[in-house]
């Protein structure tokens, strides 16, 4: 049996591997003694750079670039306190800005995927409407015959009558 993949179901490989390449970037040297980044602005750090490789991996971009956003305060909190050098945070900054720019390529083509399966399918609905018939009305039931005989119409006699010529 062959898989085929449908579209917008995976996320962009491009996207992926950028956030690959962020969790790369971040992490090199976390398990040194490295004086650019302490250990426990390591491990926030590291947790954030999992959030942001799930949400990519889920194909959702939108929280992929919250997570990012999130990242991007702890790491700006980080160097603050003096837990990041200021080199390793321009270095994870930059990493970040690539990984932004392609979760904005493919949250706006999630948007327009979505965009064109609601149109296909208000398409659908249209014509499947439009090909329908509404049902007949039913002809109304014919008025019955008075019961007396005493109508106006005397039964097929038309003009014969009394007094005519």
């Amino acid at each position: 049996m062959r898989r085929t993949r449908l579209r917008g179901s995976w996320p962009p490989r491009a996207t992926a591997w950028t956030a690959a390449v962020l969790a790369t970037g971040l992490l090199t040297g976390c398990g040194t003694r490295d004086a650019s980044l302490q250990p426990g602005a390591a491990r926030q750090l590291q947790a954030r750079v999992l959030e942001v490789s799930e949400a990519s991996s889920r194909n959702d971009p939108a929280a992929a670039l919250q997570a990012l956003q999130n990242l991007e305060t702890d790491l700006a909190a980080a160097q603050s306190k003096g837990q990041v050098s200021e080199e390793r945070q321009q270095t994870i900054t930059t990493i970040a800005a690539a990984v932004r720019a392609d979760l904005n390529e493919a949250a706006a083509a999630k948007a327009a995927e979505e965009a064109r399966i609601a149109q296909e399918a208000a398409a659908a609905q249209a014509s499947q409407a439009a090909t329908q018939t509404p049902a007949p009305a039913p002809e109304p039931a014919p008025e019955p015959a008075p019961a007396n005989g005493n109508g106006d119409d005397k039964k097929g006699n038309g003009d014969k009558g009394k007094g005519k010529d």
